[in-house]
């Protein structure tokens, strides 16, 4: 049994976050824009409030609630909810989030899935003429639904969609685990040069054979060359096509402009083209030039890129060491962020030329055997995360309107799962 009801009339009680100032650390973090993507929190991202700054009771987010950017063409529309607050914190959201919050966290919970299905839709919602625009709250609220008359019936249906969400943010983990992995394999190879030398003995700790180079202004080990990131790369820098070219409709090639549409490992097909300029190669590295510069995503087919991205594969045969250098760079990249503008940027001279380590045949070819496993096992995981979501979103609606019963949709799920671990016994471009 379903019942029509307005968004709005789920909804007790909305709010927009405070205007904060920061602080370096606190007790109380707050969730900017840039925290809210493919429906989760980035916490990395959140920063420190100024404790000597008082708000309502009311202002301090509760478990349950659902996020909404507000503002910003590309942004506004991106939605999560809160299932958890980080112990012995207080959380607060900045201005230009809109906070909902429901009577109850089931209803909430699927409140939120239903919003999730419909984020294109949500981004559409804007108002003002200036580029930041506004997400107009009223015309949301009047947006009309299904929802379960048996509270048993809501708790059931939120179950299956948040064990999809559980193996997604599993999935996530196992993937953060084997970059960090592979960020301390390659700290220790290739910053701290204690990779494997003669009889298995770290490379410089045993005495291994270093030589000073200008250019870095350190020790090298003997036999290593620096040279320039188009050395070791192939690089393409985007270019936007024309305008009127754009579509929604999945007409051309698929195309990303920036990092907005930038998954945790794959970005999401949002636009496409028909007259695509420059192209980035299924399995590239792509890279965000601009606002923030250093952000990176793997693409999972052909696509064409904007100018807010480059594209880079390798040219001395391993592209899980091309993703350390650049990882690794990022240090360099974060400095640009905040190099006296917003957001930053690095041009292609700037990005051609950087300096990086190459390494010897020999020990490249031991890193490679030993870390591109690892890549190759994140870019199998983010494959299932993209089927999963998809499940995830086919199944909502179907479940709400009574289409798909509960066990119809653990038996879908169970097929996505085997179906992708026939799928990973082969190698991904």
């Amino acid at each position: 049994m379903r019942n029509k009801v307005l968004v709005g009339d789920l909804i007790i009680d909305h709010f927009k976050g405070v205007t904060p100032k920061y602080a370096e650390v606190s007790n109380t973090i707050v969730l900017n824009q840039k925290c809210i993507r493919d429906n989760r929190i980035y916490w990395d991202l959140a920063r420190h409030i100024d404790e000597s700054q008082t708000f309502s009771e009311k202002k301090y987010l509760k478990m349950g609630d659902i996020l909404i950017n507000s503002t910003g063409v590309g942004t506004a529309g991106r939605c999560t909810y809160l299932n958890e607050i980080p112990n012995g914190y207080k959380l607060v959201t900045d201005s230009h989030i809109l906070v909902l919050r429901c009577k109850d966290q089931f209803i909430a919970e699927l409140l939120a899935y239903y919003l999730f299905s419909i984020e294109e839709k949500l981004m559409s919602f804007m108002t003002g003429s200036s580029g930041q625009g506004e997400l107009d709250k009223m015309v949301l609220f009047q947006i009309e639904t299904l929802f379960p008359v048996k509270e048993i019936e809501s708790k059931q249906i939120a179950k299956v969609l948040s064990d999809l969400d559980a193996k997604i943010e599993l999935n996530n983990k196992i993937n953060a685990e084997l970059e960090d992995m592979a960020k301390l394999i390659y700290d220790y190879w290739f910053v701290q040069f204690n990779y494997p030398g003669k009889n298995g003995k770290p490379y410089k700790s045993s005495g291994g054979k270093m030589v000073y180079n200008a250019e870095l202004k350190r020790e090298i080990p003997e036999g290593w060359e620096v040279v320039e990131l188009q050395d070791i790369a192939n690089i393409t820098m985007g270019q936007s096509p024309p305008g009127d070219s754009y579509n929604e409709e999945g007409i051309g090639k698929v195309f990303y402009q920036g990092c907005t549409d930038f998954g945790s490992r794959f970005p999401t097909n949002r636009k496409f083209t028909t007259q695509p300029s420059r192209h980035a190669l299924e399995g590239d590295i792509l890279l965000s030039v601009r606002a923030p510069v250093g952000t990176m995503n793997i693409a999972n087919e052909d696509c064409c890129i904007g100018r807010g991205l480059a594209a880079l594969n390798s040219k001395i045969g391993s592209i899980s060491y091309l993703d350390g250098v650049l990882r690794y760079l990022k240090q360099v990249f974060d400095r640009r962020n905040t190099d006296g503008t917003t957001f930053g940027s690095i041009t292609k001279g700037d990005l051609f030329s950087l300096l990086v380590i190459k390494p010897n045949d020999d020990v490249l070819k031991n890193y490679n055997s030993i870390v591109h496993p690892m890549f190759e096992k994140q870019n199998k995981i983010g494959l299932e995360n993209q089927h999963l979501s998809s499940l995830r979103d086919w199944l909502l609606p179907m479940l709400m309107n009574g289409q798909v019963s509960v066990r119809t949709a653990y038996e879908k799920l169970e097929e996505v799962e085997l179906g992708v671990a026939a799928e990973g016994e082969g190698e991904y471009k």
